[in-house]
């Protein structure tokens, strides 16, 4: 495991590094050369060369219940 990380944590690289092996055991694809590797070292060495898409996506949108939280909670700060 030379290679560089691409994500962005070892965390996130164990978690999906652990998905993409789920995936190749129901039969997904290899996405690099696989030969007679088990599916999690092959899962690693795809995420290692950025192979495997892990992004966020977009912000979720807040919503009135949460503006109203934050705004009470703005107040609770300032009484004390």
């Amino acid at each position: 495991m030379d290679e560089k990380r691409i994500v962005d944590s070892k965390f996130r690289f164990v978690l999906v590094a652990s998905h993409r092996a789920e995936q190749l055991m129901r039969g997904a694809r290899p996405k690099v050369e696989a030969g007679k590797r088990k599916p999690t070292r092959i899962a690693m060495e795809e995420v290692n060369h950025g192979l495997v898409d892990w992004g966020y996506g977009p912000p979720p949108e807040e919503t009135p219940a949460q503006e109203g939280e934050e705004q009470a909670a703005a107040a609770a700060s300032e009484v004390h």
